[in-house]
């Protein structure tokens, strides 16, 4: 094998390892207070879950100014508040979720990092909560643990985030498109994975879908945004967050098969190319010694 190789099967056991991969997504501890939510066992009733699940890009719409949350100090606000100076970057989440609610904040934080925009001062980071059961306190702790991921000091007016009635979480979430589900044994949400830019008047921009949104696409969005711009919609797969498993520690998420299926497709790919690689090079070996004695037609002289 050459060196031209290597590379190769290290992308093969990446795969590989990414098929065997744990059932367990998230790259934070699990929040203690988070609910305990019992397996769930029936893949059915999953599927029928997840399609009630949307996350529909709904461009310009403008979101209710007048509805009314709790901010992370235990304060009421009004959307209004939140709006009217510059940009928003929207994440609709529940505090305490042990899921993917916690890869969209870590995508989110993770992009914004290298922008050379700041938070508080040419756009806000507002995360809502869609679980009317979540509480300033859980706010407060998403919150300081994700501004010691920005670091960015004096950002912190930058960031909310926020909890509050049913009413007021259906109405946002309605207006961006947002569909959710809870299941009542278990007291999860089921819902899609993303973030939505709205310019400063509340109108919805550009929606990002996923947990990794990269960050001159979101530079571009928010400056965008900042001139009251609305941009075009693109192409989803959503990621869909729901039940974990806490008695196994492991997610019972079409997520998790999707990542494997990539995995296995990966791998397989990479098996594939390595194995044609190789018969080339093998034939190429071959055909490195003399060569035979030339064909009669090559040697003879022309004929008269």
């Amino acid at each position: 094998m050459n060196r031209h190789s290597l590379p190769i099967l290290t992308l093969l056991t990446a795969g590989l390892l990414l098929a065997a991969a744990p059932s367990v997504v998230g790259d934070e501890p699990i929040d203690p207070a988070a609910p305990r939510p019992t397996p769930v066992s029936d893949p059915s009733a999953f599927e029928s879950t997840a399609s009630k699940v949307k996350f529909e890009q709904k461009l310009g719409s403008q979101i209710p100014m007048d509805a009314t949350f709790i901010d992370e100090e235990g304060r009421e606000v009004s959307l209004s508040s939140c709006f009217g100076r510059r940009p928003v970057v929207l994440a609709l989440v529940f505090h305490r979720c042990p899921l993917l609610c916690n890869q969209v904040l870590a995508g989110l934080t993770r992009s914004l990092k290298p922008l050379p925009l700041l938070a508080g001062v040419d756009f806000d980071v507002l995360a809502v909560s869609i679980d009317p059961e979540d509480t300033p306190e859980s706010a407060k702790k998403k919150k300081l643990g994700y501004l010691e991921r920005y670091d960015r000091p004096g950002t912190e007016a930058g960031w909310k985030f926020l909890t509050g009635r049913k009413d007021s979480i259906d109405a946002l979430c309605n207006a961006v498109g947002f569909q959710y589900v809870q299941n009542p044994t278990t007291k999860q949400f089921a819902h899609a994975a993303g973030i939505v830019v709205l310019t400063p008047e509340g109108r919805t921009s550009q929606y990002f879908f996923g947990i990794d949104y990269p960050p001159k696409e979101l530079d571009a969005a928010v400056r965008a945004a900042a001139e009251g711009r609305v941009g075009s919609k693109i192409g989803a797969l959503l990621l869909l967050c729901y039940d974990y498993d806490a008695a196994t520690g492991k997610y019972t998420l079409s997520i998790v098969r999707l990542l494997r299926a990539f995995g296995t497709l990966t791998a397989l790919s990479l098996g594939l190319y390595l194995f044609l690689m190789f018969r080339r090079e093998r034939r190429g070996r071959t055909g490195d010694g003399p060569p035979d004695a030339a064909p009669a037609a090559a040697v003879e002289g022309p004929r008269i």
